[in-house]
């Protein structure tokens, strides 16, 4: 039945702040941009190196997230990586706050969070 995901949608706070946080410091690359006057909102289709997107959108008045991050609902997106240590060195770099390196005690994988611009959790979780 399924056989990958395809994209993760997210509604920011600030277009112009998050457009710059996914592509400039995460790096992801742009596909589309398109602004709908009609719902006065941006949708950014952005891609990752293995094909799968993250969506981008803008919405006015769009209500806080409830709680970071044990709100029902999503609890996180994770991307893989080579190396949670060289990732985490150049988000810090860029002023990112990121926590202290993990490891899974299931899979024995090393993996770290940080947040998007509004607090979203994202978590890098190394190949």
């Amino acid at each position: 039945m399924l056989k990958a995901l395809h994209h993760a949608a997210i509604i920011c706070s600030d277009y112009q702040r998050s457009k710059l946080f996914y592509t400039d410091i995460l790096g992801l690359e742009v596909i589309s941009e398109n602004y709908r006057a009609a719902r006065n909102s941006w949708k950014l289709d952005l891609r990752l190196p293995n094909g799968g997107q993250v969506e981008l959108f803008s919405f006015p008045d769009a209500p806080a997230r409830p709680s970071y991050p044990e709100a029902q609902g999503l609890r996180h997106l994770a991307f893989v990586v080579d190396s949670v240590d060289d990732v985490k060195a150049q988000l810090e770099a860029r002023g990112v706050a990121v926590e202290p390196v993990r490891v899974d005690e299931y899979t024995g994988k090393r993996f770290t969070f940080f947040s998007d611009p509004d607090g979203l959790p994202l978590e890098l979780y190394e190949q």
